[in-house]
């Protein structure tokens, strides 16, 4: 069903269909929050199934399914009206907005789909929805309470990626060597070394099998796995000294014939 104003309009680039998706969600939260009484109003449970329709041109509308099989467009949640009196309306409202979202982006992506979007389109439109607050994070003031906290949780993770990359990225003249548990580091490190053991918790040892633990690791630069120090030989002066470490297993396979 497409009314409203809405009618046989088919968005055909990534940035007219994000345009349609504004659109319609508008409408949708217009009729959750501004014009909400109406909508209460016209989800009569004695009606039949009811349906909440958004426009592109920012119109909502309660109304029947479409009576065509199959749907020009992706059909909303059917019946929104029966619940109405059976559930608190905070509730009910937030219930709407979650079928209210997931129509939203079954209709873009319907026009994707339909319109030839390849991989690098379907991206780039998810990215674009992705960045708009849901229909249910608006109605239940979810998305005001994430950009009230946005700021600390940006540094937050900030620091998590740099200590990532710390552990990752640590580089001993081109071998990837980790030590941990220095005696002299501060408080700062410290904080690193925590990380660190929750980043590899669920490495194993390329030799021993073993999880990750508080010493020195080294990671072999042709098969890329980790190996305690002490089971392939090589301490943390040694590795100082390697170029390009190659683990016991893969310095074999070189060697053959």
């Amino acid at each position: 069903m497409e009314g409203g104003g809405g009618a046989h309009y088919n968005p055909r680039t990534v940035e007219e269909v994000f345009r349609d998706f504004k659109g319609r969600r508008a409408g949708i939260l217009r009729a959750l929050t501004t014009d909400v009484e109406e909508f209460f109003r016209q989800c009569n449970p004695e009606k039949d199934n009811l349906c909440l329709y958004g426009f592109p041109n920012e119109v909502w509308e309660v109304n029947l399914p479409a009576e065509e099989v199959p749907p020009e467009l992706p059909e909303p949640a059917l019946g929104i009206n029966f619940a109405r009196d059976g559930m608190q309306e905070k509730d009910w409202l937030s219930l709407v907005a979650v079928h209210s979202d997931a129509w939203l982006l079954s209709v873009s992506f319907y026009f994707g789909s339909r319109f030839g979007f390849d991989k690098s389109d379907r991206k780039r439109l998810f990215n674009m929805i992705n960045e708009v607050p849901t229909v249910y994070e608006v109605v239940t003031g979810s998305a005001k309470k994430q950009t009230e906290e946005q700021p600390s949780s940006v540094n937050k993770n900030g620091n998590r990626s740099k200590s990532n990359s710390k552990v990752r990225g640590l580089d001993v003249k081109s071998s990837r060597a980790i030590q941990v548990n220095e005696e002299d580091e501060g408080q700062e490190e410290e904080v690193v070394e925590e990380e660190d053991e929750e980043e590899h918790g669920e490495t194993l040892c390329g030799a021993c099998g073993d999880n990750y633990a508080s010493d020195f690791w080294i990671c072999c630069d042709m098969c890329e796995k980790w190996f305690h120090g002490k089971c392939v030989k090589i301490t943390p002066a040694r590795a100082e000294h390697i170029k390009q470490y190659k683990c016991p297993s893969c310095s074999n396979k070189r060697a053959r014939p």
